[in-house]
């Protein structure tokens, strides 16, 4: 059987684009090789790749050397990636994938969010679609495996309207539900028991307002993060509200929740059904929730899959092999 191959051929004019194409020590090709499964073979100025996903691969080199005036970072080259995935998977606009503006999609376009982060948005289909349905529905779930974006850039949804004096303040919140430890074993007070928990929001929150203004944030009461159990009796009116690791919460929680949500009011419920961390038996409110909610007007739903994983290349493949294995065992 014929092995798959391609070609890309950079232009001999330019040595400095094809270093900063390749990376120091050819770094970049081995993570095109590695993400793509292929085999990359350099002479000079000509690249010769074979394996299934060759032509991927062929036109990952050619979207990489067209941005490579500088160097490419290890970040660049798995951000890229993660668009050449998607362009592969939907044939369709991704930035910078050289498509004419007049070819693209009605509404394929990601949404720009104004955070420290300068130029933030989706980097793929369901991302974008993400960012379209939260700002434009009061109440939006986010659901797929890790690594999606999903808590990121509801956070960042939540900075870019507290920027835009569209709601007064953010309220970050997600049970306080333990993934095989226990929390008594922990030092501390309850609150210091609870933190481990919400260190993801916290990261979210430092990398879009930066440290300073995020304490100051907090000091003015302007942003909230409090475990779901401290959510209960309250009402919440002029809020951004983001339930994180939603796949932990009761039943009887998610409705809690969902009744917190008061005027002028947006919320957004991320979580990953493969994830739940209850005991066995306990039904997931966020499980019953996608099934409640179907057909509710005013509220979104978007799915993400591997596809859709922003992080080391390696990280999609560990949730499709997961996924692979729980098919073929769910009946065991």
């Amino acid at each position: 059987m014929k092995i798959p191959s391609a070609e890309f051929v950079a232009p001999k004019d330019d040595n400095t684009r094809l270093q900063n194409l390749c990376g120091p020590l050819d770094e970049n090709l081995r993570q095109i090789e590695q993400a793509l499964d292929v085999n990359i073979q350099r002479r000079g100025h000509r690249m010769t790749v074979r394996g299934g996903n060759a032509q991927d691969a062929a036109m990952a080199l050619e979207r990489f050397y067209n941005q490579a005036r500088t160097p490419l970072s290890i970040d660049d080259v798995q951000l890229g990636l993660v668009e050449t995935r998607q362009l592969s998977a939907h044939g369709s606009y991704l930035p910078g994938n050289g498509d004419d503006v007049g070819d693209r999609e009605a509404g394929d376009e990601s949404p720009v969010l104004h955070t420290r982060r300068t130029g933030l948005q989706g980097r793929t289909v369901a991302q974008r679609d993400y960012l379209r349905n939260v700002l434009s529905h009061d109440l939006t779930l986010g659901v797929g495996p890790a690594g999606t974006g999903k808590t990121y850039l509801a956070v960042a949804c939540a900075v870019d309207a507290l920027e835009r004096d569209a709601v007064k303040r953010i309220v970050l919140t997600r049970p306080a539900v333990e993934a095989g430890e226990r929390l008594g074993f922990l030092p501390g007070d309850l609150a210091q028991k609870v933190d481990p928990y919400l260190r993801p929001l916290y990261d979210a929150l430092y990398d879009l307002l930066g440290f300073d203004r995020t304490q100051k944030m907090f000091e003015r009461q302007m942003i909230e993060i409090a475990p779901l159990a401290y959510m209960r009796g309250r009402t919440l009116n002029h809020a951004f509200i983001i339930l994180d690791e939603a796949q932990n919460t009761t039943p009887e929680q998610m409705k809690m929740f969902l009744t917190r949500i008061g005027f002028g009011s947006r919320a957004v419920i991320t979580g990953d059904t493969t994830q739940i961390d209850l005991p066995r038996g306990q039904k997931s409110g966020l499980v019953e929730a996608l099934h409640v909610l179907r057909d509710v007007r005013g509220i979104a739903c978007t799915r993400f899959t591997s596809i859709d994983v922003v992080r080391h290349p390696l990280v999609a493949r560990i949730v499709d092999a997961y996924d692979e294995y729980h098919a073929q065992h769910k009946d065991a």
